[in-house]
Order: structure tokens, then C-alpha cells, then sequence
């Protein structure tokens, strides 16, 4: 069950249609992740199968080395209050569109629980003068196993706090995060594993498609068609590896011309390339002797990649003209 609270539409933060949405993961550590990368990992893979662009945005940077995109502010132990000491100086540095913000846990067993609804408001509080044009995002935590009571009380608390800043007019809205990870995905009681972080990731992910411009809008779709790209790693060695694609086209005429585009989400580049024409990160064209393929026929291109990641080639595109 996910509450979503959409608030009037002032005006969007200076951010250009151009450039990747700002989103800034915040929290302790169940923002942090870990070395899995928390619900940060599957959230970035949903949104980039969704065709959003999106940066995530922090001081800190964890997570496996595959991971495309790896920052955040997801302090371990870290309570509202400290977060509330230093929230204004990363607003300042990294002006995000948007906000993640799932913290409280570490004060269900502080000394003061019973407070945290009051410190949680004036955080939001904070937030919402210091970006007032970002869209916020504020959750319920998930469960503690040896506090349940605590946590449910808490969450009680806060919801209403929430909706009232929303019918005020911030842009404030509520997420219900804790139905969605039971006490059978927290290993030790309080911090999810990798299943239940794919499903705090799911429940990000439908909250934030739920608010416009809060991830911007899809890519569209690329022109002409209707040729596939099919990706493979052929061999790996230290610093490096070599790739594949197969360029085919599945329809009735013949296509003359490809685009194929695709990532590197280990962080590589590519140095070398055959049976193909690569400029940035990464497009891939064809050379004059593979540009025409037939009905049902196929081509292929390789390429070496240099880098200290793992090995691995993101989902590829192909059009043309």
C-alpha cells in the first residue's frame, strides 16, 4: 500500500530539461545499503528500464563497483537530529529536484522516541524552506523487529504531521513504506536484505511515477526502427574486457543504416572498436560495408573496454533511420 499526497505545482526547481534529475537518497543506514547498495540499486534499474534520467545525488558514494550510480546521504546511526544539523549544507551543494527520505529508525531506541514525530516535522520543516521547489519524499520506516510498537506508534505519528504540510502547500509527500518489508527480510531485525530492499525500491519507484516531474518524463521513444541490439561479454581480464553486439533486423524490408546505443555501468570506456563507429558514452554507428542489413539478417561490432569495475554492458538500443 503506497500513499502518494500531490500538493499544488509552484514552481519546479532551476533545474534543466536537459540534464539527469537530481535525487537525493537521504537517510541512515538503511539509505546507505551496505555493500549491496541498499533499495538505491534496484530504484536506479527501475528508473532507467522506465527511461528516466536521473542523478542520484550525496557526499557519500557506496555500493557494489557495478552499480552505475552510487551517491547518496545515507549516514549509518545517524538519528533525525544529525541529519537535521547538516541537511541545509548538502541542499546547498547538490540542489536536488527531488528528496528520498526515510529516517528514525536509530530513535525508536535513543532515549527519546517518543520526541522523533516533533523532530522529524521540523526537519521536513527545514527542507522545505531550504528547496521549496523540490519534491520531498518522506516515508514510514520499515519495522523493527524488537520495537514494533515503537515503530508504529512513530509512523502513526508522523503521517498526519505530513498531510498537514501537504494541504499547507509544500510539496510534501507521504510514502507508506512500512507494509512493504516484513520482519522475515530483516536478517538482523532491523536492516533489509537484498529482497527487501527490492521492495522498498518498488515502493520508491511507484511513489515517485506518481508525481510528475519529480523524475522527469520518459525518454522518447528513439526514431526509426526496427532493428534489435543484442550485447554480450566475450572476455574479461584485469582492467579490462571485450564485448559484442549483434545488430539484427527482424522485419519484412531491409533497414539501411544503425544506431545502436548502450552503457557501461562498470564505469569503463571503450578504446577500441571494430565493424562500427563509437562517440560518447557510448553510440555506436555502422561503417559503410554493415549499414544494410536484409530481412531476418544481422550483423555484429566488438569493442575492448578499460577500467577497474566489474565487466558488464548495459541494455542496448538500435535504430534506424
Amino acid at each position: 500500500m503506497i500513499a502518494v499526497l500531490l500538493t499544488a505545482s509552484p514552481a519546479v526547481a532551476e533545474q534543466s530539461t536537459a540534464d539527469p534529475v537530481r535525487v537525493m537518497p537521504l537517510g541512515d543506514s538503511i539509505t546507505q545499503g551496505g555493500s549491496i547498495g541498499g533499495y538505491r540499486l534496484d530504484l536506479g534499474t527501475k528508473l532507467r528500464a522506465a527511461g528516466r534520467s536521473v542523478d542520484f545525488v550525496g557526499s557519500l558514494s557506496d555500493g557494489p563497483s557495478s552499480m552505475p550510480d552510487r551517491n547518496h546521504e545515507g549516514h549509518p546511526g545517524w538519528t533525525i537530529a544529525q541529519v537535521d544539523a547538516n541537511v541545509v549544507n548538502w541542499l546547498r551543494t547538490y540542489t536536488p529536484r527531488t528528496i528520498l527520505l526515510h529516517i528514525g529508525t536509530n530513535d525508536m531506541y535513543g532515549s527519546d522516541p517518543a520526541g522523533a514525530p516533533r523532530r522529524l516535522s521540523a526537519l521536513v520543516d527545514k527542507i522545505t524552506a531550504q528547496s521549496p521547489s523540490a519534491e520531498v519524499f518522506v516515508s514510514t520506516i520499515i519495522p523493527i523487529r524488537f520495537a514494533d510498537a515503537t515503530v508504529r506508534n512513530y509512523n502513526a505519528a508522523i503521517v498526519p504531521l505530513l498531510r498537514a504540510k501537504a494541504a499547507a502547500g509544500k510539496r510534501v509527500h507521504v510514502v507508506d513504506m512500512y507494509p512493504a518489508v516484513p520482519i522475515s527480510d530483516l536478517p538482523d531485525g532491523i536492516h533489509p536484505n537484498a529482497a527487501g530492499y527490492s521492495k522498498m525500491a518498488a515502493v520508491w519507484f511507484n511513489a515517485l511515477s506518481a508525481v510528475p516531474g519529480s523524475i522527469g518524463d520518459p525518454a522518447p521513444p528513439q526514431p526509426g526502427g526496427p532493428c534489435t541490439a543484442t550485447p554480450v561479454v566475450t572476455g574479461t581480464w584485469n582492467g579490462g574486457f571485450q564485448g559484442e553486439v549483434t545488430v539484427a533486423n527482424p522485419a519484412a524490408s531491409a533497414i539501411s543504416g544503425w544506431t545502436v546505443r548502450f552503457t557501461l555501468p562498470g564505469g569503463h570506456v571503450v578504446t577500441q572498436i571494430w565493424n562500427g563507429v563509437a562517440s560518447g558514452s557510448v553510440t555506436v554507428t555502422n561503417v559503410s560495408y554493415n549499414g544494410t542489413i536484409s530481412p531476418g539478417g544481422s550483423t555484429t561490432f566488438g569493442f575492448i573496454a578499460s577500467g577497474s569495475g566489474a565487466p558488464a554492458i548495459g541494455t542496448a538500443t538500435c535504430s534506424s533511420p
